[in-house]
Parts: C-alpha cells; structure tokens; sequence
C-alpha cells in the first residue's frame, strides 16, 4: 500500500514525469553523462520554477476572491479542482490512485500503437480526471477491478486524444514548436480558437498592439501586469472596505496590502514565464530521443502556463475577458434560479489566459477577446451542470472548475444515469474507434493532426 501511495505521488508530480521523459530520451539518445544530468534536473527546475510561480499567483488571487465576494455581496459556489479532489479522496483514494497509474499506462500504448502520439505530462490534471473518473464510474454502479480498467482506459484515452483534436490550432499559437496541449481545459481553447478564426479576420495579434512611446514601458509584460492587477485589487479594497480588508492583511495597511497582492501577481507571471523557457530549452530536444527510439513521432503535451511567453500581451486579455464571461454567467444563473458559480479567479486566469492565447493565434484582438469571454460563460455552466452530479456523491457545494472535467462529468453521468452501464459500454466502443479507424484511413507513423509533421 505504501508502495503504492509512493508509486501515485511520483506519477501525479509533473516535475518527476518530465524529468523522466527527458532522461528517457538523452538515454535515448546515447547523450554523454553530463548531457543527461543536466538535461535531465533541466525540465525538473524549470517545472518547480512553473509552479513556484503558478503558487504565487494563487495565492495571490485567494484573498482577490473573498474581497470581491465580500464588496459585491455574492455567495454561492467557488469551483475548485483541489477542494473537490480532497473530498474525493476521503472515500475513493485507492480507486483514484490505480486508475491514475492504469491511464498513464494506456496513454503510452495509445501512443505507441495509434495515431495519437502524444504523451502527457501533465501529472496533476491526470490525477484530477482520475479522481473524476472514479467518483461518476462508482455512481453508475461500477467497483473493483472493471471501475479501474474502465476509468484508466479512458483517461488514457482522453489524454492522447485531447492534445490530438486541436493541435492544428497549438501549431499556430507555437509557430510550429512541436509541444501540444496537456490540459484538461482544452475543449475551451480549441473553441476559443475556432470562434476566433470566425470572427476574427483582418483583426491584428494583441502582441501588435501600439504603444505611445511615452506608455513604452506598457511592453515590459511584468510592468503591464503589475498596473493592470494593483488595478483589480484596489477596487476590490475599496469595495470591500478596510475592515473586512485587514482580516486578509495581518493588520497591514488595506491598500498597501492591495498594492503589494497586485505586485506579487506580477513576479508570480514572471517567475511563470522564467520556468517555461527552461522547460522548453531542455525538454523539446530530449524529447526528440523518445520520439526517433520509443514512441516514433511521439509529440509531449505540457501544461497550459508553458503556452504563456507565445502570446504575452493575449494572457491578460484572455484573463479578463474570461472573468467578464464568468460573472455574466453568474448572473445569468441567478436569473434562472440555478446555483450560483461565483468566478474562481485560478481557473479564469489560467484557462481565461489561455483561451485568449488560443484566439488570438486564429483571429487577433477579437478571437482572444470573444473567444476567451466565451470560455469564461462555460466556465460558469460546466461547473454548474456538473455539481448536481457530484452532489449525488456526497461532494455537495465542491466541483471542478476546468472545461473538460465539466463536460466529461456530465456526459458520463447523464449517459450513465440514463441507460446504466450499457450507456458506459457505449462510450468505450466509441472510444475505440476514434482510437483505431485513422491507422485504417490514412496509415502513417505521423501523429494526427500535427500537420508541420505531416507536410513534410
């Protein structure tokens, strides 16, 4: 059991999987032991540096959450992948672990064996699915050894797939960097992308947006986002009142204390952006071993914060515009007399920026603008339509926050719940020919989709 608690934390950790794949590959490789060790701590540094910074910006955005809460007298339901994991693992922590370690397994042979030759890295949104996976299977009656061959082989599956469906639109936001998407938000950006490639004609990228020589310093991402967040905080203070503030503040001046949220934010974007290019520099050449040796033409999918430096200017964009979308469906769902879902600003700003990346690479200002506000109305729906769901569980008042846990949720308990588990059956078979029916189509060794591969 410890051995496999062990086992489950190793695999869940990003930084080890990506450590690994790069050692994997300069083993690979035949890389000298020098080129392997630093090769190797590279991609580890690099992701602790990632989430280091994606910790400063989280934290930073929890008291943001309760001074808005607090000013605009809202209360209702926060999404949250970590609060709702944390339930779960109460009563299905064996379950989650073992689908978790079976989904990585299936993920390689999907990826060895079929067109989907993308591998994810991703470990912390994998082990969220898990943990989805083993809660809706359970409710529609599925325990034991068909609850893990189920839930791994669809997380295996999703994983592969996932990256697949929009790397036409990834290959745009990279300029042909061969990474994909490894995020469990991913439907929400391919649609952002496609609404922007609808909307978004003739309209120039926010990265070419003109700035007064005198606004000059606007350029410097973390100058701009430093202004743009003291900004947020400050009307939130003052929304909130001083009082309420200080409970946050450790008795520190309120808007000082706003001020310093706001500067916080920023160094957190940096240190975000800092981790990525060491990621990057060591991961995407090791990365090469694995694909020439193991899994040819293999293709890694990473988190969605690795996507941040392509479009600097859209992650801000994106953001606010995804929270725009997110408080709109909020009053929308009030309206209706449907659970309230108060904006996480941790999912709008990661999936909001993202989103505005996404539409940006296909439509400019518009696409990230309206794609990404889009993103942030189903970051408001999915979660709500998912938490009756849950609630069935016993996981009342906790949901996940990230479009793909929303719609995967809902489909597997909605089909489940109709038609039992011949519905669930169903899924699997489809599942299967999405995975098999390219190599009979077009055979190639190429991944799917990854169309700078495949032209050339």
């Amino acid at each position: 059991m410890a051995f496999l608690e062990f086992i489950k934390d190793l695999l869940s950790e990003p930084a080890v999987l990506m450590g690994l794949v790069a050692f994997v590959g300069l083993v690979a490789m035949k890389a000298p032991g020098h080129k392997i060790l630093t090769g190797t701590l590279g991609p580890i540094l690099g992701y602790l540096m990632l989430a280091a910074g994606a910790d400063v910006i989280s934290g930073n955005l929890d008291p943001l959450s309760k001074m808005i809460e607090k000013g605009f007298h809202i209360t209702g339901v926060v999404p949250n992948n970590e609060a709702v994991t944390s339930v779960a693992q109460k009563v299905l922590g064996v379950e989650t672990m073992t689908i978790l370690i079976v989904g990585l397994i299936i993920n390689l042979l999907v990826a060895r064996f079929t067109r989907y030759k993308y591998v994810f890295l991703t470990g912390h949104h994998s082990f969220f699915m898990a943990c989805l996976l083993s809660a809706v299977l359970g409710a529609v009656g599925f325990k034991g050894t068909p609850l893990i061959l189920i839930g791994g082989f669809i997380l295996g599956a999703w994983s592969a797939i996932s990256p697949a469906i929009g790397q036409r639109y990834t290959l745009k936001v990279t300029d042909g960097d061969e990474i994909a998407m490894g995020h469990f938000g991913s439907v929400g950006y391919y649609l952002s992308s496609w609404i922007g490639s609808i909307v978004g004609k003739n309209s120039k990228s926010t990265e070419d947006i003109e700035v007064p020589e005198k606004f000059g310093f606007l350029r410097n991402t973390t100058i701009s986002t430093a202004l743009t967040m003291i900004l947020f905080y400050l009307v939130s203070a003052i929304a909130a009142g001083p009082e309420f503030v200080s409970t946050l503040s450790d008795g520190k001046s309120p808007y000082l204390f706003a001020i310093l949220c706001g500067l916080k934010f920023a160094v957190g974007v940096t240190i975000v952006y800092s981790g990525v290019r060491m990621i990057l520099a060591d991961l995407l050449p090791a990365f090469q071993g694995i694909a020439d040796k193991v899994i040819p033409n293999a293709v890694p999918a990473v988190d969605c914060a690795v996507f941040f430096p392509y479009a600097q200017t859209a992650v801000i964009i994106g953001f606010i515009s995804s929270f725009v979308g997110g408080l709109i469906g909020m009053f929308i769902l009030g309206f209706a007399g449907g659970v309230l879902i108060i904006p996480g600003l941790v999912p709008h700003f990661f999936c909001g920026a993202t989103a505005g990346i996404y539409g940006n690479a296909t439509g400019g200002r518009r696409g990230a603008i309206i794609g990404a506000f889009v993103n942030g109305l189903f970051l408001a729906f999915l979660p709500a339509l998912l938490l009756p769901v849950l609630g069935e569980l016993g996981f009342s008042n906790a949901t996940f926050g990230d479009f793909d846990f929303g719609w995967i949720g809902i489909l597997l308990g909605k089909v489940g719940g109709t038609f039992g588990k011949t519905g669930i059956y169903i899924i699997l078979a489809a599942i299967l020919v999405v995975l098999f029916l390219p190599n009979f189509i077009k055979p190639s060794n190429q991944a799917i989709n990854n169309v700078e591969l495949e032209e050339e």
